[in-house]
């Protein structure tokens, strides 16, 4: 089973089955106590007429933003749509907007197989790095984990490959303190997955890597902590009480271990997004099944800095709710986006017997520093939409990278939402 960035992108939709700020149906839904609740500023789709998703999205030193993701609009094998399904082919998508959202420039990568990307950073030459997955060739063999280093205007300056005969994928990268890089991922062996670290320098040589956990273990989130180490997570199935837990792994520079946590219940619960805050702790966000008021729920946990919970949060309803990114704000807070499952009436329908539908909406929720909600919004229209990641701007404000089916031009485009 295959939880990933690749698959949360596909599973979100699966469960939930250029605009303007007038496109879009915003929910409020809470109150926010010392002062008026950030309204949208605007909103962009980048697409074509198949399937464009968006996962990672951050400002860049100009003011701008920069998007990857992937597209099987445009690219290579854009030109055989009439041949090959749109699950089996696509390019990695980089997408570079000015402070506006209009785009300046956008580059795909591959050739003619399936090509992803998940993770974007602006690296110290103000060039990018960003990681996914390569597949040689439509429905023959099965991704590389692969990543491009690129300078400013997207040109690439180099990229690699790595991987055997089974699956392999990059989910998350930070460039490190020597200029080089560290990615997270899974790899494949004969009996299953397992989470992937890999330690490249700066031209993208294999320096150190660690394969850890038992069959379908990921790790989908990596971030650097101050003692020059790595806090990961994701999830496994290979510890703690239920199908899948949320786990949370600390190393030292050279990826041994400090410690492991897991958390978890019953059911499936999923780590997506982590970083370490402030008081050197760490905040995670992702998925639980377990617990929560519905099918699935937002679970935002904060722990100490050796792991120990010291609380954590659901949000959600009585559908289906998923957080897939978290970020520290300025203010000691958190914000978090993914999706929220709202049902609506279905005007079309022929009979009352059939008169409401499930479709999936942007979330965004802020917290304060213990996790308490202080508002939450959602955007989108009569399909399904979802955030896949969330960082606080240099003016106060919120960028979101989704995936729309309520606008644009395809049957998903990327979307870029600002809100301040």
């Amino acid at each position: 089973m295959i939880i990933g960035r690749f698959v949360i992108v596909l599973w979100m939709a699966i469960c939930l089955a250029s605009a303007n700020p007038d496109t879009t149906t915003t929910g409020q839904l809470n109150t926010f106590p010392s002062g008026p609740i950030p309204q949208e500023e605007w909103n962009r789709t980048y697409g074509g007429s198949s399937d464009d998703v968006g996962t990672y999205g951050q400002q860049t030193k100009d003011g701008g933003y920069i998007i990857t993701g992937y597209t099987s609009s445009y690219g290579a094998d854009a030109p055989f749509s009439w041949l090959i399904k749109v699950q089996h082919r696509g390019d990695l998508w980089l997408i570079k907007t000015d402070a506006e959202g209009q785009k300046e420039w956008d580059r795909t990568y591959g050739g003619l197989g399936k090509d992803l990307g998940f993770f974007v950073q602006q690296t110290k030459d103000e060039g990018y790095i960003i990681v996914g997955g390569k597949k040689s060739f439509w429905i023959i063999g099965s991704y590389d984990l692969w990543i491009i280093k690129t300078d400013a205007k997207g040109n690439v300056l180099w990229d690699r490959t790595f991987g055997g005969s089974g699956e392999d994928l990059g989910f998350s990268v930070q460039q490190t303190n020597d200029d080089g890089y560290i990615i997270a991922g899974y790899t494949s062996f004969t009996n299953g997955k397992k989470a992937w670290i890999i330690k490249i320098d700066s031209q993208g040589n294999k320096q150190l890597d660690m394969a850890t956990g038992r069959a379908d273990s990921e790790a989908a989130s990596i971030g650097l902590t101050k003692d020059g180490g790595y806090i990961i997570t994701g999830y496994t199935p290979s510890s703690g009480s239920g199908k899948e837990d949320v786990w949370l792994i600390k190393t030292n520079s050279k990826l041994h271990w400090d410690w492991l946590k897991t958390f978890g219940g019953p059911n499936r619960d999923l780590g997506l997004s982590v970083q370490e805050t402030e008081d050197g702790g760490y905040i995670i966000a992702g998925l639980t099944e377990s617990f929560g008021a519905g099918k699935g729920d937002v679970w935002l946990i904060k722990t100490d800095p050796k792991g120990d919970r010291e609380w954590d949060r659901t949000f959600g309803g009585s559908n289906f709710d998923s957080g897939a990114s978290v970020q520290q704000t300025r203010d000691g807070g958190y914000i978090v986006t993914g999706y929220n499952t709202t049902t609506i009436d279905n005007v079309g329908s022929y009979s009352r017997l059939f008169n409401s539908d499930n479709i999936g909406r942007v979330w965004l929720i802020k917290t304060d520093s213990e996790g308490i909600e202080l508002w939450n919004e959602t955007f989108g229209g009569t399909r399904n939409d979802w955030g896949n990641s969330v960082q606080e701007t240099r003016d106060g404000g919120y960028i979101i990278t989704g995936v729309t089916e309520s606008y644009g031009a395809g049957k998903e485009d990327v979307w870029l939402i600002k809100v301040r």
